[in-house]
């Protein structure tokens, strides 16, 4: 950038491109304004709904292997550890509180309760699972988690909400199943208070012990925000029930004719439904087309 001779109206162009950049740029901090209701504007690299291209670790980033502490596992025991550019051969077991991983490989799963405690941690720009088997195991879980950026494959089951706190944004899940399986792309189980999960796709076609790509009825969840996602597979593909307080679901689309049974089984007089539609897409995840409205069925 030049720094001498520049004119008073080249600086104020300048300045207004700097501006809108960073309006635009998404953040690993980004989550809901203060009334609970996240930006109705896509946010992420992507320019439409997540996809394989957008999500996980980005291209060209090396990775450092870390050697497994036990058997399977790499364990974090320090609170505030930071985990950039790493790859682990196993599964991410954080017992620490305020973890933090970005642009990071994660064969097995990243799961933050064991031994009947609970922690806290962070995943932007990260890939978690692999491609040569199928997890049982969620991806992503237990509580009090923030997830941006994730690509999530190879396991039966994506996120998996067990606690307070969780936040899931802007991530990709290609889901798979083994025989026995209940796939799910998000699943309450024993949850909390406080879920947003929003503009994410859930693709659950290939998987075919399934459940749904939405599957939040665990009678303990309570405030749950589900928008602008896109999403398709399932037996009944959203099924949201059972929840305390706010329940949210708004401007999501559905893969007409992807489920086996039906698009929707909720809780309707519970919920505050609206803007949900039935589209097609291509092969990249991208919309060709609006079918109709999807109405609450349950």
């Amino acid at each position: 950038m030049r720094r001498r001779g520049i004119s008073r109206i080249s600086v104020a162009a300048a300045l207004a491109a700097v501006l809108t950049l960073l309006a635009c740029s998404p953040s690993a901090g980004d989550g809901p304004g203060a009334s609970g209701t996240p930006s109705a504007s896509p946010t992420g690299p992507c320019p439409g709904h997540p996809t394989p291209a957008c999500t996980g670790v980005p291209p060209g980033t090396r990775l450092r292997t870390l050697p497994l502490t036990e058997k399977g596992v790499y364990r974090v025991t320090t609170p505030g550890a930071v985990l950039d550019r790493v790859h682990i051969a196993g599964d991410l077991l954080i017992t620490a509180k305020d973890v933090k991983i970005s642009n990071s490989q994660i064969d097995g799963s990243v799961l933050d309760s064991y031994a009947g405690k609970t922690y806290s941690f962070t995943i932007t720009d990260s890939t978690v699972g692999t491609t040569g088997k199928c997890e049982t195991l969620p991806g992503v879980g237990d509580t009090d988690y923030t997830a941006v950026r994730v690509h999530i494959r190879g396991h039966g089951d994506g996120f998996r909400d067990s606690g307070d706190n969780i936040v899931i944004r802007d991530s990709y899940v290609h889901l798979c199943s083994n025989p026995g399986d209940h796939s799910d792309g998000i699943q309450t189980y024993v949850a909390g208070k406080g879920l947003l999960f929003h503009h994410n796709t859930v693709d659950q076609r290939d998987a075919k012990d399934i459940t749904a790509p939405i599957f939040i009825t665990d009678p303990h969840t309570s405030d749950v925000t589900v928008t602008d996602n896109l999403i398709m597979g399932g037996t009944y593909s959203i099924q949201v029930r059972n929840v305390r307080g706010r329940a949210v679901v708004r401007d999501n689309k559905l893969v007409d004719k992807s489920w086996v049974y039906g698009p929707v089984d909720s809780d309707c007089d519970a919920i505050e439904w609206s803007g949900n539609t039935l589209v097609t897409i291509d092969g990249d995840y991208r919309i060709t087309s609006t079918v109709g409205p999807l109405d609450c069925a349950g």
